[in-house]
């Protein structure tokens, strides 16, 4: 019963570990962060940039699972690869 509150209440997700070498791309920094779930792996990651001398971070997770880490890697890179072309700086703005 305890298991299945904490599942519940997510308790039974794992944190996010970087998991995957950083990325450069375009001035970017794209980190690679999946989540363990069940056997499988979230897609996570975080994408970087100074700007004016500040660091700006901005954390994605998508609704995407895979079977192995190496996979949930290989797109959150692409995916990251897609948020800079589509966003750029607009991705640090609230």
């Amino acid at each position: 019963m305890v298991g299945f509150l904490k599942r519940l209440f997510g308790g039974g997700q794992a944190a996010p570990s970087v998991a995957g070498a950083s990325l450069d791309y375009k001035g970017y920094t794209i980190t690679p962060t999946p989540l363990s779930e069940g056997g499988q792996f979230r897609l996570c990651g975080m994408i970087t940039k100074e700007i004016d001398g500040e660091i700006k971070e901005h954390k994605f997770i998508r609704a995407d699972v895979c079977q192995s880490k190496e996979q949930a890697i290989d797109l959150a890179e692409m995916k990251g690869k897609q948020v800079i072309d589509q966003l750029g700086d607009r991705l640090f703005q609230s």
